[in-house]
């Protein structure tokens, strides 16, 4: 088994064993973060996205925060704000908790969009502009925001350049009996582990990723569903060039975690739904869901 393999077969198995039945969507979330973007988790409370993003960060051996957003919080709580400092008699500025490197943006629709905005820079860019100097975030930076999709009072939904953030959007729905079984008889298992990865390790993930090759006829199959979502009709706005290097990036980490260092249309299939499922905005109300699955199937059918 080459080194990569070994690292992420590890971090899967020990986060598949707190998170139970929920395989897929764990490979999801580590393919995210492997492929430098961030996630949006959209799901009722309760089946396990702080758990998720939790078990990330200890078994990454990362540092984490967990953002409750509301609407009172202010863009300083999020980012961080300059305070005098009497002894220096300057100001001073202290670092807010996205400075951490998987950051959780719990019910990121429940604060305002100026709020929300704040966000914009940092995922984009990984660093924070404030009183006119530049502060870098981690190399290893991840936000996971969670949102309720159902609720409608007291929300603000995204804009679609802050959805067009999220290089994968996921939903992990509820647990099958056996799992729910196992938690009323055995309870939850503590997230209290010692970690499968090494800061070098995660940097070597990254780096081999990057290098993972794409065939002409891959190239072609995500330039062809690109420009599938641009021409529909039913479609209000399509896939930006974002969202495209998003279905490379997402299809290269899959390829990793199936131990090729090649792409095949499979990794494409994969992952694609969960790329453009947040992104694609459409002109009917129609099924959000049935029409992304529909363009996929009818561009690589």
């Amino acid at each position: 088994m080459s080194k990569q393999s070994a690292i992420i077969t590890l971090i899967l198995e020990t986060i598949n064993n707190v998170l139970l039945d929920k395989p897929y969507e764990i490979r999801l979330a580590l393919a995210s973060f492997l492929a430098g973007g961030h996630l949006l988790i959209e799901d009722i409370p309760g089946v396990g996205k702080t758990t998720l993003a939790l078990c990330m960060a200890r078994v990454l051996g990362l540092d984490f925060a967990r953002i409750q957003m509301t609407s009172d919080l202010l863009p300083g709580d999020v980012l961080g704000v300059s305070m005098f400092d009497p002894r220096t008699n300057e100001f001073r500025f202290h670092k807010g908790p996205i400075f951490h490197s998987i950051v959780l943006a719990d019910e990121i629709n429940r604060s305002s969009p100026r709020t929300q905005s704040a966000l914009l820079e940092a995922m984009a860019e990984k660093q924070v502009s404030a009183d006119g100097s530049t502060y870098p975030l981690p190399d290893a930076f991840l936000v996971i925001a969670t949102q309720n999709s159902l609720e409608e009072y007291g929300v603000n939904p995204l804009p679609d350049s802050q959805m067009d953030r999220f290089i994968m959007s996921i939903t992990l729905g509820y647990p099958s009996p056996e799992a729910e079984e196992h938690l009323l008889t055995k309870g939850i298992a503590s997230p209290d582990f010692d970690r499968a990865a090494s800061r070098e390790d995660i940097l070597f993930l990254r780096e081999f990723r990057e290098n993972v090759f794409l065939s002409r006829e891959i190239v072609e199959m995500i330039m062809a569903l690109t420009w599938a979502t641009r021409k529909n009709e039913e479609v209000r706005s399509g896939l930006s060039p974002r969202g495209m290097l998003a279905l490379k990036a997402a299809a290269q980490a899959w390829a990793m975690m199936e131990q090729r260092d090649y792409v095949i249309s499979e990794d494409l299939i994969d992952t694609g739904f969960n790329v453009m499922n947040h992104r694609i905005s459409f002109n009917s109300g129609g099924n959000r869901e049935y029409l992304v699955k529909k363009i996929i199937n009818e561009t690589w059918k």
